[in-house]
C-alpha cells in the first residue's frame, strides 16, 4: 500500500499500553493501524449521533402540534429553576 500522509508524532499517555496491547496480541499490525481503526470508529459513531439527530429534527419539523413561543419556554423555565432553588435552599 503507497503511503498517502506524513508520518504524525502523538502523544498517547495512559492510552499507549492498550495500543501496544493491540499490537501484541496480533489483532493489528502496527500502532498506526491501531489508530486507524480508531478513527474509523470514531467516524462510525459521529456519523450515528448525526442520524439520530437527524431523526430528531425530522420529528420536531413533522411534529403537527403548534409551535410554542420562545418567551414562554424561556419563562416557564426559569420559573422552574427558581421553584428548584427555593426547594434547595
Amino acid at each position: 500500500m503507497a503511503r498517502t500522509s506524513s508520518p504524525l508524532t502523538v502523544t498517547l499517555g495512559d492510552l499507549k499500553e492498550r495500543v501496544d496491547s493491540r499490537v501484541r496480541s496480533g489483532s493489528y499490525a502496527s500502532a498506526s493501524e491501531v489508530l486507524r481503526a480508531a478513527v474509523r470508529a470514531l467516524d462510525r459513531e459521529d456519523d450515528a449521533i448525526r442520524s439520530v439527530l437527524r431523526e430528531e429534527i425530522d420529528r420536531s419539523l413533522n411534529d403537527p402540534r403548534p409551535s410554542i413561543p420562545a418567551e414562554q419556554v424561556f419563562s416557564t423555565l426559569r420559573r422552574r429553576h427558581e421553584r428548584s432553588r427555593r426547594k434547595k435552599a
